[in-house]
């Protein structure tokens, strides 16, 4: 469902998908009445209010293909009993999706590279 780059990670009760599609990304801004540079500059200051975290961490939900009752649920039940810590370094990692692109797992990276190294040792460089 994602035309946006996504991250997994756990959340609430299980592992789940989050993205920003440009879409949600627009409504982001009209429910924040901020830009999405000015307010992921301010929540990665860490000078936000939280309803804006609140705002990601359920629009991206709903990006990564959960239903907005759901996703609402879900923020609504989990966000507010947990330490405010966990909802801002959540909505960073989200916003941080949006503008470098998924994070990629570090054996991945690793097996790509080695990849490249054995290719190359035989003489097929990419």
């Amino acid at each position: 469902m994602p035309d946006a780059p996504t991250l997994r990670r756990f959340y609430a009760d299980l592992e789940h998908v989050f993205a920003l599609t440009p879409p949600l990304i627009a409504e982001l801004e009209r429910i924040t009445g901020s830009g999405i540079g000015g307010l992921c500059r301010r929540i990665f200051a860490g000078d936000f209010k939280h309803a804006e975290i609140v705002a990601v961490i359920r629009l991206a939900l709903i990006g990564g293909g959960l239903d907005p009752e759901t996703a609402a649920a879900l923020v609504t039940t989990y966000t507010a009993v947990r330490p405010l810590v966990e909802a801002h370094e959540l909505a960073v990692a989200i916003l941080e999706t949006v503008f470098f692109g998924a994070p990629q797992d570090v054996g991945d990276v690793l097996a790509a590279e080695d990849a490249e190294l054995t290719a190359y040792l035989h003489g097929d460089p990419a």
